[in-house]
């Protein structure tokens, strides 16, 4: 026979609902039914002033196939990833090791490096634009070079990706560092009596301890470079001569739907960058088997 629930247990289920409810709601309306019409936009051709759309099929996955632009902006959203990524994750964790230890004004430094994390992107923009100007920024007249940062397509989008390293480390150095707030001392205190440097110590001890922390990082922060967008929108004007070669997957779903219009042709750019991040997930899912340790 089956025990009747208790007034109490009634009482937290029904006010434990009544809590994430909200969170449910926003949740559904903000994410998953956005993300569903999305995907349902991408089958039909977008009708006379946005109205009357037309059923396509498979059209525009078969056009989005042989689309040169977005190959090449696929191409360039994996080059900025391809840097930003390991950079960001690599030097934030140096960082975080260091500011662990006993160090004068180390909550001024971890403040310092944070401080991008809350600054307003066009802010950013703004100044590495400054800092990037062939003519008058400061990085060609520091080191006496003349070198066109952001209008040379060789180099432009590699020169964004120094930005986005910049912009990230302080929240990736933030997670690493709440991660080896749980690794032990004594692991370094024996290491150290072992004779072990700061180096192995790094390689041996830190990073197994903390690489659950490292692959929550590294999964975020390839999700998010690949839906880089505000950075190339704001540094890069329509007349840069390094525009095609830094146009990313976002911008072509920005350009295709709000400017000329054709939201089912840029709802199916954007899905074909959705199935491109699900496939990465789901590889760094399958490979964390082999290096992150969960005990």
């Amino acid at each position: 026979m089956k025990k009747r629930a208790s007034s109490r247990q009634i009482s937290e289920f029904v006010w434990g609902w009544v809590f994430i409810l909200p969170t449910m709601l926003g949740l559904f309306v903000l994410n998953i039914y956005p993300m569903i019409d999305t995907i349902r936009q991408s089958f039909y051709k977008t009708g006379d002033f946005g109205k009357g759309n037309i059923f396509v099929g498979m059209a525009n996955y078969k056009k989005v196939m042989g689309d040169t632009e977005v190959w090449q902006a696929l191409w360039n959203t994996a080059k900025y990833a391809l840097v930003e990524v390991p950079f960001s994750i690599v030097i934030a964790l140096l960082l975080a090791v260091v500011l662990n230890k006993k160090l004068k004004g180390r909550s001024v430094f971890r403040t310092l490096f944070f401080l991008p994390m809350v600054v307003a992107p066009a802010a950013i923009a703004m100044v590495w634009k400054w800092l990037y100007n062939s003519n008058f920024g400061l990085i060609n007249n520091v080191f006496g070079i003349k070198v066109n940062w952001i209008s040379n397509p060789d180099i432009a989008i590699f020169s964004i990706a120094v930005i986005g390293i910049w912009s990230v480390l302080g929240y990736n150095m933030v997670l690493f560092l709440a991660g080896l707030q749980e690794v032990p001392r004594d692991y370094y205190e024996a290491a150290a009596l072992d004779g072990a440097n700061g180096w192995r110590q790094l390689i041996n001890i830190t990073v197994p301890l903390i690489s659950p922390t490292i692959f929550f990082v590294l999964v975020t922060r390839i999700i998010a470079a690949m839906q880089v967008f505000d950075l190339i929108y704001m540094m890069i004007d329509l007349n840069n001569p390094a525009w095609k070669k830094t146009e990313s997957l976002v911008y072509l779903f920005y350009k295709y739907s709000f400017e000329q219009s054709k939201k089912g042709y840029g709802a199916t750019v954007v899905v074909v960058l959705l199935a491109v991040i699900m496939v990465l997930t789901v590889f760094q899912l399958v490979g964390q088997k082999k290096w992150v340790h969960y005990e």
